[in-house]
């Protein structure tokens, strides 16, 4: 991946990874792992090093909550759930998503010239 590409990713796609992670954080409890597989199957090259600052980040701002099993060890995998902030930024990204595709998508009626 060249520069700009990598530039691409961190200044736009970044907030997809975050509406990703958090709706699938509604729908249970997710691991980093697996959050990575199911962010590089819709074409985001991310990595570990991106990954898990950023889920930290997600937690501080409250929109995650995490759980882990100490009893497997300190290095046991933490579950990310999604947390009822966390809910209420994910309904404002829908609604924002759906704002922005309304905008940029001409309908079937129009020429897409304003």
């Amino acid at each position: 991946m060249n520069d700009r590409q990598k530039l691409m990713q961190r200044e736009i796609l970044l907030g997809f990874w975050k509406v990703h992670i958090l709706h699938h954080a509604g729908e249970g409890p997710v691991v980093g792992h697996w959050m990575l597989q199911e962010l590089r199957h819709h074409g985001y090259d991310v990595s570990p090093g991106t990954l898990y600052p950023l889920l930290k980040r997600m937690e501080k701002n409250g929109w995650l909550s995490s759980e882990q099993d100490l009893k497997k060890g300190p290095k046991s995998p933490k579950r990310y759930l999604l947390t009822n902030e966390g809910r209420q930024v994910l309904a404002l990204a829908k609604q924002q998503a759906r704002e922005l595709c309304r905008e940029t998508t001409p309908s079937d009626t129009e020429d897409g010239e304003q």
